[in-house]
């Protein structure tokens, strides 16, 4: 069976080194498992219950929606911003989690990465996104964890995928994720 993990990144920078962790999941992803890196977080607008009415989505939410809904399992790359989540993947996790009790995260296993220039690698920001993915419905693999210290030095000259350690580490998050995702399907 095929399962389909939306790979969602915190960090809008072209260059950012979790843009570069979401990519080497998808090169690093196992056999069986498709990891998409979800394009347009940008686009979409703050959440707001006045403009989420049926039939009247922003097309940018809507598009989230969709990819959310055909997929199977969550991959969510968080940098840390001021100690915390980064605004554009907590508004991305606010439109996830609604209609309420029926979200797009509801019973679907999440996993949370990341990387930051700090010594903890984002580790505030990290468990902040675990806590509101939980919130919003998601099965959070609490003991699936990757957190990378000191981004800014480590891949400067080296991209994710070409860290031996790093990419060990990522595809055991993602080879974890992915069997957790089949054990759901075939229950």
């Amino acid at each position: 069976m095929s399962v389909r993990i939306l790979a969602l990144v915190g960090s809008l920078r072209a260059g950012s080194h979790n843009r570069q962790l979401a990519e080497a999941a998808v090169k690093l992803a196992p056999a069986g498992a498709e990891v998409e890196v979800f394009e347009g977080l940008a686009d979409i607008p703050f959440y707001n219950e006045d403009i989420d009415v049926e039939g009247d989505v922003p097309a940018a939410a809507a598009k989230l929606r969709a990819a959310a809904g055909a997929s199977d399992a969550f991959l969510l790359f968080s940098p840390e911003y001021n100690g915390t989540i980064p605004a554009v993947l907590k508004n991305a996790i606010d439109w996830l989690s609604r209609p309420y009790g029926a979200g797009a995260f509801t019973g679907k296993p999440v996993a949370v990465a990341g990387t930051a220039y700090g010594q903890f690698g984002g580790v505030w920001a990290q468990d902040e996104t675990r806590k509101a993915v939980g919130i919003a419905g998601g099965t959070v693999l609490e003991d699936v964890k990757l957190s990378i210290p000191g981004s800014v030095v480590r891949f400067a000259e080296t991209h994710p995928v070409d860290d031996a350690e790093v990419a060990a580490q990522l595809t055991e998050v993602v080879a974890r994720l992915h069997s957790h995702a089949a054990d759901v399907a075939a229950a």
